[in-house]
């Protein structure tokens, strides 16, 4: 048989160019893939690309309550008038109750409406020139701003207002602003119309945020405050007192909106804000019940486990964020006890599983484990939902009980698959969620913990990964309470949130937000077993207990915490359910996945034609590389190798052919 050393080339280049190569999706006639895509600097001189300049954040820390303002400054610097789009993040828990759109003097209050009719009015206004704003919800942690024709040298400012309840773990209050949504990775089971957001552009990795960042923090917290600090930025404490203080970000932190803002503090004496707050609406009273857990009594053995660890090897953890899970890994698997099972699953596109079932915690077991993890270097698409399926479908181990431990940064399109799929799977194992990064998606690995009844971990850096470590072995070993229920006397409560509460192992309180009607008389108590079966027991009365004007936040946080359980994680979309939603935000003023704030200036601006588009791009979040941008399919390290195989032989052939024709020789394979 001969083959032609040429045809043979062609064959190979023709498989070459069949393999979806990564690839950065570009701008045509206003569509793009759904997909994220890098920023490329050009197109026309007179054009602001970046209309957003800067976010200013004020926050007001009263107790357990803070209260946010963050104003959004659009500026046209360019020659032409434009229409922006912006996305950002939110804190999960953020209830967002109030929006105002300030041009030159003027000051216009958003109104909320259900998203369809939001959109219409800012379309129509945008499309008759006049100044627009409109603040939608994509997730509950995503959101997204846009503006309608912004004229050359305009300023608008946007103020966006949320409250968010401050819940202590270990004692430890926590203060979070995320200031950067990471690209998601889409399967290509994208609804086009409801996650357009997804193909966003980015810029290049190391490419300084374009906006300016600035963040102020009041705290008031009536305990003085010790070991404040934050872990994620410098910041300048100034003190009015032992329980006042002020909080700035240093000068240096300008352009530091790439990373989640994290505050940090404790109480004197370790005390923590627990109690029974109320507020005696006009038409309804809202209660908030904040329990301190009781204290660890007994230190547990930790009873035989099989753990399954399914760890995200795909392109946006290249780098920083795996190099800082595998720090984290080899702590938990070096660790383990004697008497354990184990198994790892890595997944990117696909997934591999480095044995067929678990096997014995020994040395030799744990060396290997390492050593799989150790060759991965991070590439390829998230398909989280399919390497799931196959984590639960791996045999469990006769008389272990299974814990399934999720390390990801969570830059997933569709996060309600994966929720539904633990919630389904209960039965086979619970669920420990790992967030690793700068910018994590706080929703999935929120809700993941939350499907899974486990807890949620936040790994920023290689520094915090022993002490995560020793965190999640500590809370195995035991729960801190267990048979937790809540019992009324003398009051009717109805609407309590939520309805059930699981088994607490976390070092942080139970919340339970509530309505109540008649007098305010009677008490709340709340019963469990604490360590070593002791009886816990908590009594509260509402006429001893905090009321006021000031409580008046707690009327949004109960909607929002009941958004939580109909909305956010594992509720379908009937149309019952949307109803509920959408009633709940035009009740309560609240933005959610069917209600949007609408701002419109009501005099035509823009009378020289149709304004622009433009998307502001986004900063790649500190430590996340150029891998997690590009294509929905992106190839897997071992077709990296194949590629490479493939030019490797072409190069070879080609030399080989060359060489015989330089001997008189034909070019001919035999």
């Amino acid at each position: 048989m001969k083959i032609h050393v040429q045809t043979l080339c062609l064959c190979l280049l023709v498989g070459l160019i069949a393999v979806p190569l990564p690839s950065m999706a570009v701008e045509s006639g206003g569509t793009e893939m759904m997909a994220p895509y890098f920023f490329v600097e050009g197109g026309e001189s007179n054009l602001d690309r970046f209309p957003l300049k800067s976010t200013d954040v004020k926050v007001n820390i009263r107790g357990v309550i803070a209260d946010v303002r963050v104003t959004q400054r659009y500026t046209n610097q360019g020659g032409r008038p434009i229409n922006g789009r912006y996305i950002f993040p939110a804190s999960t828990r953020a209830a967002v109750h109030g929006m105002t759109m300030t041009i030159g003097e003027r000051v216009i209050r958003a109104e909320i409406k259900r998203k369809e009719k939001a959109k219409a009015i800012f379309n129509e206004a945008k499309k008759s020139g006049k100044s627009a704003s409109l603040l939608s919800q994509q997730r509950p942690n995503v959101f997204s701003m846009e503006v309608a024709n912004i004229m050359p040298g305009d300023t608008i400012d946007i103020e966006l207002h949320y409250s968010e309840l401050l819940v202590p773990e270990e004692k430890v209050y926590s203060f979070v602003f995320p200031t950067v949504v990471g690209p998601r990775y889409s399967s290509g089971s994208v609804d086009e119309k409801q996650d357009k957001w997804i193909a966003n552009p980015y810029l290049k990795e190391g490419v300084e945020e374009q906006a300016d960042f600035t963040m102020e923090v009041r705290l008031a917290t009536g305990i003085p405050i010790k070991d404040l600090h934050s872990s994620s930025h410098k910041v300048d404490n100034d003190w009015q007192g032992a329980s006042e203080g002020k909080v700035t970000l240093a000068a240096s932190e300008l352009h530091s909106g790439n990373r989640d803002y994290i505050l940090q503090y404790r109480l004197a004496g370790e005390q923590i804000s627990s109690g029974l707050m109320l507020y005696e609406g006009e038409e309804e009273n809202y209660f908030l019940l904040m329990v301190q857990p009781p204290e660890r009594l007994v230190k547990a053995t930790i009873p035989a486990r099989e753990y399954l660890f399914v760890v995200d090897v795909s392109g946006s953890m290249h780098g920083f964020p795996l190099d800082t899970a595998k720090e984290m890994l080899r702590d938990l698997i070096g660790n383990l006890n004697s008497g354990d099972m184990f198994n790892v699953l890595l997944f990117a596109g696909g997934s591999n599983v480095m044995e067929p079932r678990s096997v014995p915690a020994n040395n030799e077991n744990i060396i290997k484990a390492l050593r799989f993890i150790d060759n991965e270097q991070g590439g390829g698409g998230t398909e989280l939902s399919q390497a799931l399926r196959r984590g639960l479908a791996l045999p469990v181990t006769e008389g272990f009980s299974r814990t399934m431990l999720v390390v990801t940064d969570g830059y997933i399109q569709a996060e309600k698959e994966s929720f539904r799929l633990i919630q389904e799977n209960l039965n086979k194992s619970n669920l420990f969620a790992f967030g690793i990064g700068s910018s994590v998606n706080r929703y999935l690995i929120e809700g993941l913990a939350k499907a899974g009844l486990g807890e949620p971990f936040i790994v920023t850096g290689p520094s915090d990964a022993p002490a995560v470590a020793e965190k999640f072995r500590r809370m195995v070993s035991q729960p801190v309470l267990t048979n937790i229920q809540v019992d009324y006397s003398g009051i009717k409560a109805y609407d309590v949130e939520p309805s059930a509460i699981p088994d607490l192992f976390a070092d942080r309180p139970v919340v339970i937000f509530g309505k109540w009607q008649g007098e305010r008389q009677g008490s709340i108590t709340l019963n469990g077993t604490g360590g070593g079966g002791k009886d816990v027991k908590n009594q509260f009365s509402l006429v001893d207990s905090e009321s006021g004007q000031e409580n008046e936040p707690l009327r949004t946080l109960w909607a929002r915490q009941r958004l939580m359980r109909i909305s956010d994680y594992f509720s379908g979309f009937d149309d019952e359910n949307i109803e509920e939603i959408a009633t709940l935000g035009l009740k309560y003023n609240l933005l959610t996945s069917e209600t949007s704030f609408v701002a419109v200036h009501e005099v035509v601006r823009n009378t020289s034609g149709a304004a622009a588009d433009v998307k502001q791009p986004l900063p790649l979040p500190k430590g996340v590389s150029n891998m997690a941008v590009g294509s929905k399919k992106t190839p897997e390290p071992e077709l990296w190798l194949m590629l490479i195989g493939v030019f490797a032989t072409i190069f070879v052939l080609f030399r080989r052919n060359r060489r015989s024709n330089s001997f008189g020789f034909g070019g001919e394979l035999k």
